[in-house]
C-alpha cells in the first residue's frame, strides 16, 4: 500500500477538492489568459504588422474544376501544378516578410475551395469566430479549420448555429473596438445577430451594412492599408462604410477600378504592415496607383489561382497582428 495515498474515508469538508483552504480559484479573465493558457493570436486591426497566417496548399481537389468549374464556384478549370507553384510563392513571400505561416491539416478527399482560408474564420482580440459557409459546396470546411485552430491553441469563441451563414471575408476591423460586417449572399442577418451578441459580450461594436447585389464578400469592396488609409471600390462601397471610416480619421481613397478582372484582383491584397501590402503581380496600373498613395507593394503571381475566383486576400486566413 502507498502510504502517500489520499484518504478514501472520513470527512472531506475543508479539502481543496471541495473549496477548502488549499482551493486555488481561477480569478484571471479569459482576455488575461490569451498568451498564457491560450496561444497569443489576436486581431483588432487590419493594418498593424501581420504576424501569422493560415494557408492551405491546394491539391488534387482542384480537379473538381475541370469538368464544370461553375459547379464548384470557380471561374475556369484550374491546373493543379501551376496553382501549387503560385501558392508556394505566396507562402514564401509571407515568410520573407517575416510572417509566420501555418498550414491547414487537410483531409483526403479535400473540399475543392478549402484554400480560401479567409472565408473560414475571423479573429478577434480574444479568439476566433468560426465561419459557417453559405453554400453546400463549402459546407464542412469549417470543421477542418476548427481542428487546426484548436491544435494552434486558439480559442473558438463562437460557432454559428441555426440558419446563420457567415464567412470571414465579410468582417473587417475599423478600430480596436469596432468591426464592420457585410450583409449579403455569404453572411445573413441571423449570423449578424449572433456575431453582434458576441461582440456585445466582449465590449465591442459591430456595424452591419448591406452589400450590392451580385457581389461576393465585403473584402472585395474595402481594404485598409494603414492606420488612416482605406481603399474603397467606387459606387459599390456602402455609404455607411465610408462615413464610419471618415469618422474614425481615415482617408478613403476610391480606386480607379472598373468591372474587369484586373480590378478585382488588384483590391484583393493583404496588409503586411502600415502602408506595406502583398498584392497580385502583373498589375502595373493598380500597383502604380497604390504606390502613388505611399504604399509599398510586394508582389506574388496568382494567374492560375485567380481562376478559382479568389486571390491573395481570399487565400490568407489572418491569425495575428500586433496588438494596439
Amino acid at each position: 500500500m502507498n502510504d502517500n495515498s489520499p484518504p478514501t474515508t472520513g470527512n472531506s469538508f475543508g479539502s481543496a477538492a471541495y473549496g477548502g483552504d488549499n482551493w486555488s480559484p481561477r480569478e484571471s479573465s479569459h482576455a488575461d489568459e490569451i498568451g498564457t493558457i491560450w496561444a497569443d493570436y489576436r486581431i483588432d486591426s487590419e493594418w498593424r504588422r501581420l504576424r501569422s497566417v493560415l494557408l492551405h496548399r491546394p491539391g488534387e481537389e482542384l480537379h473538381a474544376s475541370l469538368d464544370d468549374p461553375d459547379a464548384v464556384q470557380m471561374l475556369a478549370a484550374v491546373d493543379v501544378g501551376r496553382a501549387q507553384e503560385e501558392h508556394d510563392r505566396m507562402a514564401e513571400a509571407y515568410r520573407d516578410a517575416g510572417v509566420e505561416v501555418h498550414c491547414v491539416d487537410a483531409p483526403d478527399p479535400c473540399p475543392p475551395n478549402l484554400m480560401f482560408c479567409a472565408d473560414l474564420f475571423v479573429m478577434t482580440p480574444q479568439g476566433a469566430i468560426l465561419a459557417r459557409p453559405a453554400s453546400t459546396v463549402r459546407a464542412s470546411e469549417e470543421r477542418v479549420v476548427a481542428k487546426r485552430l484548436a491544435t494552434l491553441g486558439i480559442p473558438i469563441l463562437k460557432t454559428l448555429t441555426g440558419t446563420a451563414t457567415f464567412e470571414g471575408a465579410d468582417l473587417m476591423w475599423l478600430d480596436e473596438k469596432t468591426a464592420m460586417i457585410g450583409r449579403g449572399p455569404r453572411t445573413n442577418q441571423a449570423a449578424i445577430d449572433q456575431v453582434g451578441n458576441l461582440f456585445a459580450e466582449l465590449g465591442l461594436e459591430l456595424i452591419a451594412v448591406d452589400m450590392p447585389f451580385g457581389t461576393m464578400h465585403f473584402m472585395g469592396m474595402l481594404r485598409i492599408a494603414d492606420r488612416d488609409l482605406a481603399i474603397a471600390w467606387p459606387r459599390r462601397t456602402p455609404h455607411a462604410t465610408v462615413r464610419a471610416l471618415e469618422e474614425r480619421g481615415y482617408r478613403v481613397a476610391f480606386a480607379p477600378f472598373g468591372d474587369e478582372p484586373e480590378s478585382y484582383r488588384g483590391i484583393n491584397f493583404v496588409t503586411l504592415a502600415p502602408a506595406r501590402i502583398l498584392m497580385v503581380a502583373g498589375l502595373p496600373r493598380v500597383q502604380s496607383w497604390f504606390e502613388g498613395l505611399g504604399i509599398e507593394c510586394l508582389l506574388t503571381p496568382t494567374d492560375e489561382l485567380s481562376k478559382a475566383a479568389g486571390n491573395v486576400g481570399c487565400l490568407s486566413g489572418v491569425l495575428a497582428r500586433d496588438p494596439a
